[in-house]
């Protein structure tokens, strides 16, 4: 037995569109969109009568994705919880970018809330913690050298 690769990472947003335009500002692209529904939905995630609206997105040319998925139907009516980065479970996605000062400039002017200014891990990353919509929290790296 083997594990090839991540395959994708899902995350449950309510609102679909503003994660979209979030995640496409970051540099991510739409790999595709779709709907399900069905009896086979229903017993793969546990529910009955579920709807989904889904965004696959990725880097150009690469192989994992992002999932943004919202479910229509049997939709979580609780308050957002804004998890710190010690809470436990899965906790973060991390991307490698290029020009970090530049992407934490572009995102704090969209209103992104950012955990810290960038800071310099040895010599080797410079790194950010910041939060997107619906409490998502994102590392970013840039390695150097």
């Amino acid at each position: 037995m083997k594990i090839n690769r991540i395959d994708h990472v899902s995350i449950n947003v309510n609102n679909l569109a503003e994660a979209k335009a979030f995640f496409l500002e970051l540099g991510l692209e739409v790999h595709a969109e779709w709907e399900l529904d069905g009896k086979q939905l229903d017993k793969i995630v546990g529910l009955n009568d579920v709807k989904t609206a889904c965004v696959g997105m990725g880097m150009p040319g690469g192989q994992t994705w992002i999932e943004l998925v919202k479910f229509c139907t049997h939709s979580d009516e609780k308050d957002l919880e804004l998890p710190s980065a010690n809470t436990l479970g899965i906790r973060h996605i991390c991307f490698a970018v290029e020009d970090i000062d530049a992407v934490v400039a572009k995102l704090k002017k969209r209103g992104t809330e950012i955990f810290s200014e960038v800071q310099q891990y040895k010599e080797t990353y410079k790194l950010c913690y910041v939060r997107g919509p619906e409490g998502i929290i994102l590392e970013l790296a840039e390695k150097l050298g």
